[in-house]
């Protein structure tokens, strides 16, 4: 289990992957915990939404904190009604989907204070070496020092999740490994996971510490 933390938080740039760990992140946290919620802080519209997982969230017994305009040709600004459950609600285990780059992490601005008072989080950056801005050190490291400045909190660890989607081979995994590294070192934060889709975890075990095996959503339509 690699994210066990009362509140664990997903940030990344747009299209780093992170809504497709954090679906799995809930998943995984529901096998251990009864009171789980995936929370979608995305203020805009993007491509890929938590709301596009909301049946199987609801046949896990996972509660979706979103907006009422996820998956609607709305799109403007709309915070969900009950985000404030996410601080308020003790008992509740809850994985956040952040907006992506520093635009979207200015709504966790909002109640970063309530968090880090609490101190029973982490906040993870999901790097993808196969997205256009966040191809090497300085750019990704550029990312995170926006995304920190805008949410008003400090990521505690990484999650390497370079991929190419379904198309993603393990060599593809492998070659991303050193990517992860050097921005591990740049920004002195712990790796703490590689994401994979499922199919590779038997070609990857025990080439790569951490993996965390993942079903890949699909996009609704």
């Amino acid at each position: 289990m690699f994210f066990d933390k009362r509140l664990t938080l997903f940030c990344g740039h747009y299209g780093s992957g992170k809504t497709n760990i954090a679906v799995n992140a809930a998943v995984s946290l529901k096998e251990k915990y009864d009171n789980v919620a995936l929370a979608d802080l995305d203020i805009v519209n993007p491509y890929f939404r938590t709301k596009d997982s909301s049946e199987l969230l609801s046949e896990k017994g996972i509660r979706l904190i979103c907006s009422n305009y996820a998956n609607s040709n709305v799109d403007i600004p709309a915070l969900p009604q009950d985000m404030y459950a996410v601080t308020d609600d003790k008992t509740l285990r809850c994985i956040l989907d952040i907006g992506g780059d520093d635009r979207g992490a200015y709504v966790l601005g909002r109640i970063s204070e309530k968090i880090i008072n609490e101190n029973d989080y982490d906040m993870f950056m999901v790097i993808n070496s196969f997205r256009p801005l966040t191809r090497d050190t300085d750019s990704t490291m550029e990312v995170l020092g926006e995304i920190e400045t805008a949410a008003r909190m400090k990521f505690t660890g990484l999650v390497n999740n370079s991929n190419l989607g379904e198309e993603t081979t393990a060599q593809d995994v492998l070659d991303s490994v050193d990517y992860a590294q050097r921005v591990s070192e740049a920004c002195g934060l712990p790796l703490v996971a590689t994401t994979i889709k499922e199919e590779l975890y038997d070609e990857l075990k025990g080439k790569i510490d951490n993996l965390f095996p993942m079903k890949l959503q699909d996009k609704i339509l």
